[in-house]
């Protein structure tokens, strides 16, 4: 029997994980680590130095290499869909060589499994191949409740709703019909470009949480190309960037 835990960690700060958080893994036969290539080895080494700051019993790590999408596939949804079967496939093959006689597996998720995270719709795949897995999630803190709480702001205006995106729907789609509050996901190009920046309010933050946090708020057509500079630093220096951001329409409500 397996048994696989997807654990939110928050955006990678130890002090992010919560007591189940803790014990999940420490549960664990195996802590499984993706390698992303050289460029993000640092994220791997990020998730090892959690468990040695963590847990009192150090884990056997099982690292795996994760897949890259196929560019030549033009369509976004199949080209993700292939992409998530051969994760499937390499974390199906991971726990046979490590579990043989099974186990508990733990996978650290950043922010939390529910939120534009892929873990759990992998693991369902799984769960076709191996009748005999179980998977349990840990709810972890998500990037949206660090950036509110790093600006000092509420998500929501008094009785009204929140929507949560993506980069790619901001550029495709343009601003959401009747929104007034948008909350953007993974967004590597500057989506908000897109806008009429005489419109909106942003809060921005990367490495939310982190020693390294960096936050920036204020009228789109003030803060924009601000944010442009200081993602593309931070990217070269670190290879990667997590990053998000809040947007209000009307800002001379907020100036």
């Amino acid at each position: 029997m397996f048994e696989l835990r997807l654990v939110g960690i928050g955006m990678g700060n130890p002090d992010h994980l919560t007591g189940s958080a803790k014990e999940a893994l420490q549960r664990a036969d195996i802590i499984l680590i993706p390698q992303k290539g050289s460029e993000k080895s640092d994220l791997a080494a990020l998730r090892r130095e959690i468990c040695e700051t963590v847990l009192i019993n150090q884990p056997r790590f099982a690292e795996f290499l994760l897949p890259t999408r196929n560019p030549n596939e033009p369509d976004y949804l199949k080209r993700v869909d292939h992409w998530h079967d051969e994760i499937a496939h390499i974390w199906l093959e991971t726990l046979r060589i490590h579990l043989p006689d099974g186990g508990s597996a733990a996978l650290m998720i950043w922010g939390d499994p529910s939120l534009y995270d892929s873990s759990l719709r992998i693991a369902e795949r799984l769960k076709l191949v191996v009748k005999d897995l179980t998977v349990k999630v840990t709810p972890g803190l998500t990037a949206i409740q660090l950036l509110t709480a790093a600006h000092g702001i509420p998500l929501n205006a008094i009785g009204a709703p929140v929507t949560i995106s993506t980069g790619r729907q901001l550029r495709e789609q343009g601003w959401p019909m009747g929104c007034d509050t948008l909350v953007v996901m993974l967004d590597g190009e500057n989506s908000f470009d897109h806008l009429d920046k005489d419109k909106y309010y942003i809060w921005w933050g990367a490495f939310l949480g982190m020693p390294k946090e960096v936050i920036v708020s204020g009228p789109l057509s003030v803060c924009a190309e601000k944010i442009k500079k200081i993602r593309k630093k931070l990217r070269k220096e670190h290879g990667w960037i997590m990053d998000t951001y809040l947007l209000k329409h009307e800002p001379s409500k907020f100036a």
